[in-house]
């Protein structure tokens, strides 16, 4: 119920868009306003969640480790796994942000029979790893190839990616790579929700949602790029003009493509609010971007008031003389 919930909630959004343009005549709608709202929605949204990260407050260093820390001169540390210098630090996140470092360690549990009755058993799940990685690369390597739509000329590192993205040539126009690796990406991260029972189990509807609109995105594109033909020149016209905020609305475009806009707008509007955030939230987590170096220097919350303290020598000093009186023993006579 959760992920046809969210199946029909995507079916509207393609709906609303394909009636607003065909029997509404809403183009400058959907192909302008929309997209604006939905791009100041993103920005400010991203700020904010970012800023109210920042703002919470760490009160002592809490790292995630699992290799060996610094210590004594002759026992190797393990600097990724347990960095203590900034250096240390940018390496483990470069891994984390890149490779999905943590994720690769990934294990699943399972109930085997044994001769004493079920035992609990660890084995490897690289398969999510592998899925995950494909399907973010792929997504920016699709995200840089249609750079080409907002720039001109074309930049060269632009013009490099789009040829090795199709250097296979295979159809005409030629199929991206890309295309391929995310769409399996995305069937495989969705249908281990509803295969996995553990998966399932905590699934939500936000879970299966941006999965839903991230397929139909690709879907309704590939559409585009394969099937249903549209005026490429009309659609770097308008995208130029979004870009540069002064929009024109060329006629021609086709039905389709205002679906595809509307649903990328979409999901723009949705990420500040939505898990996608974890995009910026890595940058964030104090278990990944903090030096594990409690032991050598004393970490300060820089977000704390300065707090008058009263020692005990100073309670001393001022109650000295009652304290006498009441035969309560003074360190200082």
């Amino acid at each position: 119920m959760k992920a046809m919930f969210s199946f029909l909630a995507v079916l509207v959004l393609i709906l609303v868009a394909t009636l607003g343009v065909s029997l509404g005549n809403l183009h400058f709608l959907f192909g302008i306003v929309i997209p604006y709202l939905a791009f100041v929605t993103f920005v400010g949204g991203f700020v904010y969640r970012i800023i109210k990260w920042g703002r919470s407050p760490v009160p002592f260093r809490i790292p995630t480790t699992c290799g060996q820390q610094k210590s004594l001169p002759w026992i190797k540390q393990d600097k990724l796994e347990n960095p203590t210098s900034v250096f240390g630090v940018i390496g483990r996140m470069a891994l984390e942000i890149f490779l999905f470092r943590s994720l690769f360690r990934n294990l699943k549990t399972e109930l085997t029979e044994g001769a004493n009755g079920p035992k609990l058993s660890y084995a490897s799940a690289k398969w999510l790893w592998f899925g995950s990685l494909v399907f973010h690369w792929s997504f920016l390597i699709i995200i840089i190839r249609h750079l080409r739509f907002f720039l001109e000329p074309v930049p060269y590192f632009v013009q490099v990616f789009d040829s090795i993205d199709g250097m296979l040539q295979i159809g005409l126009p030629p199929v991206y790579l890309t295309d391929a690796f995310f769409l399996l990406a995305v069937t495989y991260l969705f249908v281990r929700r509803i295969v996995i029972p553990q998966v399932k189990y905590i699934s939500l509807a936000a879970d299966y949602f941006p999965l839903f609109m991230i397929l139909s995105i690709a879907i309704s594109g590939i559409l585009m790029r394969y099937f249903y033909r549209i005026d490429i020149v009309a659609v770097k016209e308008l995208a130029i003009g979004l870009a540069q905020l002064h929009p024109v609305l060329p006629v021609g475009i086709g039905v389709i493509f205002y679906v595809h806009l509307f649903l990328i707008s979409s999901l723009f509007a949705y990420f500040p609010l939505s898990k996608l955030m974890h995009m910026g939230g890595i940058f964030m987590s104090p278990t990944r971007n903090m030096m594990n170096n409690s032991r050598m220097v004393r970490h300060i919350n820089p977000w704390n008031p300065e707090v008058e303290v009263h020692t005990y020598a100073q309670y001393e000093e001022e109650f000295r003389v009652k304290m006498k009186k009441a035969g309560i023993p003074v360190e200082k006579e």
